[in-house]
């Protein structure tokens, strides 16, 4: 039987998959009929959901697992997606961590740590597959940014910039990368229900709700869906967009 799907026959790499949003994606993704390389920092982490999604939805869920701050383990990760399908259609840079400190506290460790799996990674990954992606001509590239590297947010001042660096760099991969037949766009989402919303704690986390217009916490399949929109060719003409994901937030 003929699967149908709006990801049928695409082959998609999602970092950080081993919850929340990352994971939700990874599951959508599968629902549609992809065949997806779920990464996580953590052996064996994915496994089980692997096979269960795998089974559930028909199709292959490999579980991959490397660090992605580390370039010459992530180029071996493509090398091998690159071997068992010779190509990839789909990269979500999703891996990523929200540390911070108030001005005046921040150390130079701290910003390399958030900078170097907030943004420098996602640099490395996006060259990593532009190279299978522009031999194929087609591809697309979600990355995750936040609202917070829109609007910018008290005490958060490093990890703003970080997704921030995030937004500028998706357009100007777009402008670069769209003669090439690869779209890149972002996703900017404001407060998702996750274990990385968790570590600014119940108290901010009330706080923060009261100004949301919608009234209450985005969850990951609000990303996830509209990450499968970019990832699909339902947005064949959207390239270099940061789309936010906040239920009419303001921080």
């Amino acid at each position: 039987m003929l699967r149908r799907g709006l990801l049928s026959g695409k082959i998609a790499i999602v970092t950080g998959a081993g919850k929340g949003i990352g994971n939700k994606t990874v599951e959508r993704f599968a629902e549609e009929g992809a065949v997806v390389y779920a990464t996580d920092i953590t052996t064996n982490s994915l496994d089980e959901f692997a096979k269960e999604i795998g089974e559930r939805c028909d199709t292959e869920i490999i579980p991959m697992y490397f660090d992605v701050t580390d370039e010459s383990e992530a180029k071996k990760a493509i090398s091998q997606i690159k071997k068992e399908y010779g190509r990839i259609d789909i990269l979500v840079n999703n891996a990523g961590i929200m540390c911070d400190n108030v001005i005046g506290m921040i150390g130079r460790k701290l910003v390399y740590d958030v900078f170097n799996i907030n943004v420098f990674s996602v640099i490395n990954m996006i060259q990593l597959v532009n190279k299978l992606m522009s031999r194929q001509k087609s591809g697309t590239i979600i990355n995750i940014s936040s609202i917070v590297g829109i609007e910018g947010a008290a005490g958060q001042l490093v990890y703003s910039a970080s997704k921030g660096a995030v937004a500028s760099l998706t357009k100007a991969a777009a402008k670069e990368l769209a003669p090439n037949g690869i779209r890149v766009n972002a996703v900017a989402p404001g407060l998702i229900n996750t274990g990385l919303l968790q570590t600014i704690g119940d108290v901010k986390i009330k706080e923060n709700l009261k100004n949301i217009k919608m009234g209450r916490l985005g969850e990951p399949l609000d990303v996830a869906n509209v990450i499968l929109f970019l990832a699909s060719d339902l947005s064949a003409y959207v390239t270099g967009e940061v789309i936010g994901i906040d239920g009419e937030a303001h921080v």
